[in-house]
C-alpha cells in the first residue's frame, strides 16, 4: 500500500497504479485520489505535508513520525510520537510500543506493558499483534488461548500463525475442522487482496 502524505490515507498498490495510469493517459495533474491535493514533487514536500497532518493530530501521521524516529535511532522522540498516536487509537502505534517494551529501546523492558499494547493493537485489528499474543499464551502454557489468537490472525490473512497451527494440529491440540477452517479463512482473506490492477502494479515495479 501507499500512504498519501497529504491526507494520510492508504491506497492499495493496484489502485494507486491505476490512478497514476489514468492521470498519465489523460494528461491530468498528478493528485491524491482521496483529497485531490497535488502530489508532492519531492521528499521535502511530502515531509511538509506529513507535518501538517501531525499538527492536525492525525494519528496515522503521528505514528509514521514515530516509526521514522525509531528507524533513525531516536527512541525518545519515537516514544513521544507513538504514545500520542496510541492515545488517539492507532493500532500500529500500539504495536510499535509493544515492540519497544519488548526490546527495551527507549524504555525499560516491561512485559506487562508489552502485552497491554499488544492487546490494544489486536483489538484494533492488527494481525501481527494478534499472532504475537498467541505466542505469549503458548509460552505461558495456555494452548487453547494461543490457538484462538492464531486462528483469528490467520483469518485476517496473516501468514505468521500457519506454521504454528500446523504443529498444533500434528500434536493433536487443534481439531481437523478448526485447522481446515483456519486455512480456508486465510486463503479467503488473501484472495480478497488480489486484483488484476495489483498484478499490473507488481509487474511494473519489477520492470
Amino acid at each position: 500500500s501507499t500512504l498519501m502524505s497529504c491526507c494520510c490515507k492508504l491506497i492499495c498498490n493496484g489502485c494507486h497504479y491505476a490512478n497514476v495510469m489514468r492521470e498519465s493517459d489523460g494528461k491530468l495533474q498528478h493528485s491524491c485520489p482521496f483529497c485531490r491535493h497535488p502530489r508532492a514533487k519531492s521528499q521535502k514536500e511530502a515531509d511538509l505535508d506529513m507535518m501538517k497532518r501531525v499538527e492536525a493530530n492525525d494519528p496515522i501521521a503521528i505514528c509514521q513520525m514515530g516509526e521514522r524516529c525509531s528507524d533513525e535511532g531516536d527512541y525518545e522522540s519515537a516514544f513521544e510520537y507513538l504514545i500520542k498516536a496510541a492515545g488517539l487509537g492507532d493500532a500500529g502505534a500500539h504495536y510499535r510500543l509493544s515492540a519497544m517494551y519488548y526490546e527495551g529501546k527507549g524504555v525499560q523492558k516491561d512485559k506487562k506493558k508489552e502485552v497491554s499494547h499488544l492487546e490494544e493493537a489486536a483489538i484494533g485489528g492488527h494481525s501481527r499483534a494478534r499472532h504475537n499474543l498467541g505466542v505469549i499464551e503458548k509460552e505461558n502454557g495456555r494452548n487453547d488461548r494461543a490457538v484462538k489468537h492464531w486462528i483469528i490472525a490467520a483469518n485476517m490473512g496473516y501468514d505468521g500463525p500457519l506454521e504454528n497451527l500446523k504443529l498444533e494440529y500434528r500434536e493433536g491440540l487443534v481439531s481437523k475442522e478448526d485447522y481446515a477452517s483456519a486455512l480456508r479463512g486465510h486463503q479467503t482473506a488473501v484472495d480478497a487482496t488480489k486484483s488484476s490492477q495489483r498484478d499490473e502494479a507488481e509487474a511494473a515495479r519489477i520492470k
